[in-house]
C-alpha cells in the first residue's frame, strides 16, 4: 500500500471524535471566564509553531486563526514551510514548540506537554496524489472509512451516494477508480473526505497533478463545494492563481515564517515586502530616496539614482530616507501619444515585446532600469521605439521599510 495511503488511514478511516472527545459546548477561556459570544471562535488556531528536522527549522514560530466555514490558503514557493504547517495541523507531523487548537481545545501544546493522535483529531485530509485504492470501485472506496467505522449497511450508502452526487460522480459509483480521469480520481478523493462529515478539511496540493484547463475548472468546482458544505478549511498551495480564486484569506509564508496575512485582494494589490510583491503575480520593484519636499496631495514622491520621480501612496505605512515602492505590471500603459497629466508620465524605449496569446508582455527601458508591462494583445511593437508609459498614483505602492 502506498505511503499516502497509510497516511490517509490515519487521518481519515479510522475513529473520528465523539461529542465527549470535543465537547459539546464552547470551553471557557485559560483564565476561566466564558468566551464572548459577540466574536465567532476560530475554529483552527496555531500559536507559536516551530518543527526542527534535527537543527534544520522547518517552520519558525507560525501563528494563524482559521474562522468556522472559512478557507485559509498556505502560499508560498517549495521549502517555505506550507506543507510541514499542515501536516502538524493534521497530527502527522509531531511540532517542537508551539500550540495548536481545534474548536477551542489544544490537539498539540509543548508547554502542556498534549498531542492528540491524527485520528482523535476530527480532521479529514486530500492528499495530492488522490491516495484512493485502485482495485475498488468508487462507490467502495468512498464507503470504506464507514465500513471500518461499522456504520449500516444503509446508511452507507444514502452516505455515499450524497456525498458522489455532491461531486457528480454518483453514475460512476461502479466502475473501478483505475479507469477513471485524474479529475474523476480528484473527485473521488473529495467526496470520500467529506463523507465523514469532518469538522475541517485539509488540502494538500491537491489540483497540482491535472492539466491547466481541469485545474482551473477544479478550482472553481472545489470551491462552489466547500461554500455548499460550509466546512472549514486549510488548503496549501505554491499555485498564485489557485489561492487568488479559491481562498477567503491567505497566509504568505517564506523560509518558515509567516510574510504577510490577508484577503486575496489584500495580499495583491497590498504587499507588505518586496517578496510579497514579487511572489502574488508580477510587480517591478522601484528604488530610490524619499523626496519630502515633493510630497503632495496625500502622495509620496521618491526620486530614482538617475533622477526619475515617481508619485504612489503609502497606505498608512512611514516613509523612510530610502523606499521602494512595487508597481503591478498589469497597471503600467502604455501609448504612442502623451497621455494627459503630469504625474507618472515619462517617456520610455521599447527593448522588446513578448506576445503571450491574451496578453503581451512589453520590455522597457526606464532611464537605466528595466521595467515589464502587461497589456492585452496588441501588435509588437518595434524594438527601440519610443513610447510613453504611465500609471495611476494609487497603483504606485510603498512597501514596508526594511522588508524585502
Amino acid at each position: 500500500m502506498p505511503l499516502s495511503s497509510l497516511l490517509l488511514s490515519r487521518v481519515e478511516l479510522a475513529h473520528y471524535p465523539s461529542t465527549s472527545d470535543l465537547g459539546t459546548s464552547m470551553p471557557a477561556s485559560p483564565q476561566g471566564s466564558p468566551p464572548s459570544l459577540s466574536t465567532p471562535r476560530p475554529h483552527i488556531e496555531v500559536e507559536g509553531l516551530e518543527l526542527y528536522y534535527g537543527s534544520v527549522p522547518a517552520v519558525r514560530g507560525v501563528n494563524f486563526n482559521v474562522m468556522p466555514g472559512e478557507q485559509l490558503t498556505l502560499l508560498g514557493p517549495s521549502g517555505c514551510g506550507k506543507t510541514t504547517t499542515l501536516r502538524a495541523v493534521a497530527g502527522l507531523e509531531q511540532p517542537t514548540a508551539g500550540e495548536i487548537r481545534i474548536d477551542g481545545l489544544p490537539v498539540f501544546s509543548s508547554a502542556r506537554k498534549i498531542n492528540v493522535r491524527a485520528e482523535k483529531r476530527g480532521l479529514s485530509m486530500v492528499f495530492q496524489s488522490y491516495a484512493i485504492w485502485p482495485h475498488m470501485t468508487v462507490f467502495d472506496n468512498v464507503a470504506y472509512g464507514l465500513q471500518v467505522r461499522k456504520v449500516g449497511g444503509p446508511e452507507i450508502k444514502d452516505r455515499v451516494d450524497r456525498a458522489l452526487e455532491m461531486v457528480q460522480m454518483r453514475e460512476f459509483g461502479g466502475r473501478r477508480a483505475s479507469q477513471l480521469s485524474g479529475g474523476q480520481q480528484q473527485r473521488v478523493a473529495l467526496a470520500r473526505a467529506f463523507v465523514f462529515q469532518p469538522s475541517v478539511l485539509l488540502f494538500d496540493e491537491p489540483l497540482s497533478n491535472l492539466d491547466a484547463k481541469l485545474r482551473a475548472d477544479m478550482r472553481i468546482e472545489l470551491r462552489d463545494l466547500q461554500h455548499r458544505l460550509g466546512i472549514t478549511s486549510l488548503y496549501v498551495t505554491h499555485d498564485l492563481e489557485e489561492a487568488l480564486a479559491m481562498s477567503d484569506r491567505i497566509v504568505v509564508m517564506r523560509d518558515g515564517l509567516v510574510e504577510q496575512t490577508g484577503t486575496p485582494d489584500e495580499i495583491y494589490s497590498l504587499p507588505h515586502s518586496e517578496f510579497v510583491a514579487d511572489f502574488i503575480g508580477s510587480a517591478n520593484l522601484i528604488r530610490g530616496h524619499h523626496r519630502p519636499d515633493l510630497d503632495c496631495d496625500g502622495l509620496t514622491a521618491l526620486e530614482t539614482a538617475t533622477g526619475q520621480l515617481i508619485y504612489g501612496m503609502a497606505y498608512g505605512r512611514k516613509a523612510g530616507p530610502e523606499m521602494t515602492v512595487s508597481v503591478r505590471t498589469v497597471h503600467l500603459r502604455i501609448s504612442q501619444e502623451r497621455p494627459a497629466g503630469e504625474r507618472n508620465v515619462w517617456p520610455v524605449k521599447i527593448e522588446k515585446t513578448v506576445f503571450q496569446g491574451d496578453f503581451s508582455q512589453i520590455h522597457l527601458y526606464w532611464g537605466d532600469q528595466r521595467l515589464v508591462a502587461r497589456c492585452a494583445a496588441m501588435e509588437p511593437i518595434a524594438a527601440g521605439r519610443d513610447v510613453y508609459m504611465a500609471v495611476e498614483p494609487r497603483r504606485v505602492v510603498l512597501l514596508s521599510p526594511g522588508n524585502r
